[in-house]
């Protein structure tokens, strides 16, 4: 997350954190919430930025397979590097 807001973006970039089993949001690495533990605005965006529950945190720049795909080994069910990176999602 930048906060563009400021004279100076790139001074502003923060990491929001999800839980990966919930997709609640648990952290952010900004003042805010690091010294007092509190929701922060870099959180409320994160969520806001949320469409049906989905966000492309990481979007994958290509489709190549990651270097660690093992998906051939899998009969169809696609492996967590490309879970991971977007290349592919898990059935329902």
């Amino acid at each position: 997350m930048t906060n563009e807001s400021h004279e100076n973006p790139e001074d502003h970039q923060y990491i929001v954190s999800i839980d990966d089993v919930t997709h609640e949001l648990m952290a952010c690495t900004c003042p805010h919430h690091a010294h007092r533990n509190a929701y922060c605005k870099h959180m409320a965006a994160v969520e806001n930025a949320t469409e049906e529950g989905t966000l492309d945190a990481f979007p994958s720049e290509d489709e190549d397979e990651p270097d660690n795909c093992d998906c051939d080994g899998l009969n169809g069910f696609p492996c967590w590097p490309c879970v991971r990176t977007g290349r592919k999602e898990l059935p329902n």
